[in-house]
């Protein structure tokens, strides 16, 4: 769940620091929506682990 937070989080950010021209807001957004797609992945290796060890 918190991965979904974290890209729309980062997406906002970057719409945002886009309409106002902000740099830092929009890197900022960028590192968001990243630290989600890392914790989407993270998440599905574990499942895949757990899976294969049943």
């Amino acid at each position: 769940m918190g991965e979904f937070i974290d890209k729309s989080k980062g997406k906002i950010k970057q719409a945002v620091g886009d309409l106002t021209g902000n740099k830092k807001l929009k890197r900022e957004g960028e590192r968001d929506e990243l630290k989600g797609r890392v914790k989407g992945v993270v998440k599905d290796v574990k499942r895949t682990v757990k899976d294969a060890v049943k």
